[in-house]
């Protein structure tokens, strides 16, 4: 059980927190509406996702910059119009889903967005804005500077992780030095190291709940690793492997 107080209702949750990553990794269909339906229909209740703009302004849930790795297209989603990025189909067979249209069709989700670019910022704002979405959306980045930007921008009622520079503070305040992140942040999301240093451990969870922050480490996909993790008092997993995270959690007694 997490030891931080809610600060925000994103937060508003019984226990550990089971993110699915891009919804899962089912048949190579992250980020697609089939995909997070699946992990929807397993249960969860947290989605990761990323989001970027196109050339006309429109907010898309991708993870890459282009929509190469992924899809039957091709190019810079930044450089492309939204009639050419709704073409292409992820594994040759869904459509890049809008990110307005995940928090219609998935209203009883939380989302943990990945802001992947600057000029993505102000649409996601606005969008949170007109579909009265803050309570159910906490906006992260490796970007510190832009997700402090959001929290200026949005004020209490957006929640936001910390970016690389925050969890560096918060990892040399758990060393001792007098150091400290950003206190609008709801949640460090880490990984377990980084570049060859250990991140997440008792004394990095202790200094973030010390601080009232959570600690959300991604991606988790082995159960060994889950259990240790879990016995560390962090807060949440984020996961490819949504099946495996499920059954670790049900057989911890916090599948909630």
């Amino acid at each position: 059980m997490t030891t931080t107080r809610t600060r925000h209702p994103y937060l508003d949750h019984p226990g550990p927190i089971a993110f699915a990553h891009r919804g899962g990794d089912a048949d190579g269909l992250e980020n697609t509406a089939a995909q997070f339906r699946r992990a929807a229909d397993a249960g969860y209740r947290y989605m990761e996702t990323d989001v970027h703009v196109t050339a006309d302004g429109v907010l898309v849930a991708f993870h890459d910059d282009t929509l190469d790795r992924v899809t039957d297209g091709a190019g810079r989603i930044s450089g492309l119009p939204w009639s050419e990025v709704r073409q292409a189909r992820v594994a040759g067979r869904e459509p890049v889903p809008l990110l307005g249209e995940l928090l219609e069709t998935f209203p009883d989700v939380r989302w943990n967005v990945d802001v992947k670019e600057e000029g993505a910022l102000l649409p996601l704002l606005e969008l949170l804005e007109a579909t009265s979405s803050w309570d159910r959306v906490c906006v992260g980045s490796f970007s510190e500077s832009r997700v402090a930007r959001a929290q200026r921008l949005a004020g209490p009622r957006l929640a936001t992780s910390l970016g690389t520079a925050g969890v560096l503070g918060l990892r040399l305040r758990s060393w001792g030095l007098p150091v400290g992140p950003r206190t609008s942040a709801l949640a460090a999301q880490v990984p377990v190291a980084q570049s060859g240093v250990p991140v997440v451990d008792r004394r990095f969870v202790r200094a973030a709940h010390a601080r009232g922050l959570q600690v959300h480490v991604w991606t988790i996909n082995d159960s060994v690793e889950m259990h240790r993790l879990l016995d560390q008092g962090v807060d949440g997993i984020m996961t490819d492997h949504i099946d495996t995270l499920r059954a670790v959690m049900e057989d911890r007694g916090v599948w909630a």
